[in-house]
């Protein structure tokens, strides 16, 4: 199968991004947005569909294997891993491949989310002491852990600004984990920064609810967690 990709690059944040396209002939069937990126690197020289030599493509990857988020841009337009989106997957002979645009680009197709450690950082989303939960939270524990940080979530969200006080998914489901998890004197704060950094901004569109390559079901996690850190708060009071 033959393919056009069509790539948007920058070769720093301070420079002027621009679509580039490549030819691609593959016989893998099951050949991937990765797979392409890397049979495109490995040509030597590597020219565009006109003819003219051009830089390696960057991108950023690690696992190839849906397990840590690295490769995540857009792929058609929507948000996913570049190693699980297979070019037969996708309808036409032309890929377009473009860095997330919630994040500042570092170059070409790799983008800088250290935001995503700093609203961490923000909300304390770390334990400082054992914990412990009853095996009937089993399945939202499971689901808290399979968060792999790539933003997709993020690129989708309408609420969702770098700069702004909302952290989106990407903070809400490794906050969910340790709302089972912590002792109850121990989650004060959390549930205040949940209630400023999570509730506060969060649209209910759920439009991430579908994007997550993980598959965790983000729904459930965010019934849940409001019920944790804002509704009991209410119930709990005196009327």
């Amino acid at each position: 199968m033959k393919y056009k990709i069509k790539i948007l690059r920058q070769k720093s944040r301070k420079e002027t991004p621009y679509w580039q396209s490549f030819s691609l002939e593959t016989q893998l069937e099951n050949a991937t947005a990765a797979t392409a990126l890397s049979l495109l690197n490995s040509m030597d020289p590597l020219t565009d569909t006109d003819g003219n030599i051009s830089d390696k493509i960057i991108w950023e990857c690690s696992c190839l294997q849906k397990k840590c988020g690295a490769c995540a841009m857009l792929i058609n337009g929507r948000p996913g891993l570049a190693c699980s989106v297979r070019l037969s997957e996708l309808k036409g002979g032309e890929i377009t491949l473009q860095p997330l645009k919630k994040f500042p680009v570092i170059a070409d197709l790799m983008v800088d989310r250290g935001i995503l450690s700093e609203n961490l950082k923000t909300i304390n989303a770390w334990l400082s002491s054992d914990a412990f939960a009853s095996e009937s939270k089993n399945d939202i524990l499971y689901e808290s852990s399979r968060c792999l940080q790539c933003g997709c979530c993020l690129e989708i969200c309408p609420n969702f600004d770098p700069d702004g006080h909302f952290f989106g998914m990407a903070s809400m489901v490794p906050a969910a984990r340790l709302l089972e998890e912590l002792p109850e004197k121990e989650k004060t704060e959390l549930k205040k920064q949940y209630r400023r950094h999570i509730f506060g901004g969060c649209g209910k569109s759920l439009s991430c609810r579908h994007i997550c390559p993980a598959g965790i079901d983000i729904e459930e996690l965010l019934v849940n967690s409001n019920a944790i850190a804002v509704w009991k708060r209410f119930l709990g009071r005196k009327i």
